[in-house]
């Protein structure tokens, strides 16, 4: 089960990465219930292994691609990001005090603040793509516009997946014209 669940976030990461006009540094949001991926109501079934192959495989991912990866944590740390140290710097967002842990942040989040070099938790990001692995809401830490990315994978394990990219809001009206290569 866990290597089925490694290709499928993989497959789908690289979809996303293909179709979401990102550039080297941009932040990918991923919002993730171990629960649902293993079938379970979100936060009811929380698994480190499944966690943890899941960060493991968008890290990887990401890298390869010179993306940052900012992990949400759940609804109990306010849907916080674990994000490196380095990016919130470099970014200006400011740092939260919390750890997260399986019940408080999720596995997810969890495998991301001790798998990262130098995690810090920070309250909010503006990504550029995101993938959301169980319904737990990554809208908000996205730029806006979203839009939404077909996949061909539909679900991570259990759990529905949605992804999403943005792009510049257009502006100006009938009379404007608008760079279709930012759409």
């Amino acid at each position: 089960m866990l290597e089925e669940i490694r290709l499928q976030v993989e497959t789908a990461l690289r979809e996303l990465i293909a179709v979401a006009k990102l550039e080297d540094g941009d932040i990918v949001v991923i919002g993730c219930s171990s629960s649902e991926v293993n079938s379970a109501k979100i936060g009811t079934a929380s698994s480190e292994e499944t966690g943890k192959v899941i960060f493991e495989t968008a890290q990887k991912v990401l890298r390869e691609n010179q993306l940052h990866l900012a992990a949400q944590c759940c609804e109990h740390l306010n849907r916080s990001l674990v994000i490196e140290k380095s990016l919130a710097k470099e970014n200006r967002y400011p740092i939260v005090n919390a750890v997260p842990h399986l019940h408080a942040g999720g596995s997810f989040a969890t495998a991301a603040y001790y798998g990262m070099e130098n995690a810090v938790l920070v309250e909010e990001i503006e990504a550029k793509a995101g993938l959301d692995i169980g319904q737990t809401f990554i809208g908000m830490h996205m730029v806006p516009v979203v839009v939404p990315v077909r996949l061909s994978i539909k679900n991570i394990g259990g759990a529905i997946l949605a992804a999403a990219r943005t792009r510049p809001k257009s502006i100006g009206g009938e009379r404007a014209h608008y760079d279709e290569k930012l759409s």
